[in-house]
């Protein structure tokens, strides 16, 4: 949590904590500058939610409801959160990313956010590119 908090400093987004009505867990408001997030989520959730909200804020983005956004801020959500070396010893104890997910402490749409675009697997050796695609890879894991 703290490290999320300091990354939001570093974006100069303030983060904030309410009662949400609705489906909403959390959000971004661009024009203040602050994420709010409900003061019910368990850690995991909250964690999930604000790396995400954090997503919208590095990309500034202002409309939402946006798929290709949404993709955008979970990606951006499983970097923050994701450490490739746990995850390589998460998949080998079971690749299902429910399984995944667990062992790591975030929810498994995060999961399957980086493994649709930080891997890529070539004869049974899986590559991790750099955080937020910047088009390198490191060796991570042979199955």
């Amino acid at each position: 949590m703290r490290e999320l908090i300091a990354h939001a400093a570093s974006l100069g987004v303030s983060v904030h904590v309410a009662h949400i009505d609705g489906p909403q867990r959390g959000y971004y408001d661009s024009v203040s500058k602050q994420v709010v997030y409900d003061y019910e989520l368990t850690p995991v959730e909250r964690d999930t939610v604000l790396a995400h909200e954090l997503g919208h804020a590095f990309y500034d983005h202002q409309c939402y409801g946006n798929p290709a956004y949404e993709a955008a801020a979970d990606y951006y959500a499983a970097c923050l959160l994701i450490d490739p070396e746990r995850y390589i010893a998460a998949e080998r104890l079971d690749p299902a990313p429910d399984a995944i997910a667990e062992v790591l402490g975030v929810e498994p749409k995060l999961v399957r956010a980086f493994e649709a675009r930080a891997l890529t697997r070539v004869r049974g050796i899986t590559y991790v590119h750099s955080k937020m695609g910047a088009g390198q890879y490191r060796y991570a894991a042979a199955y």
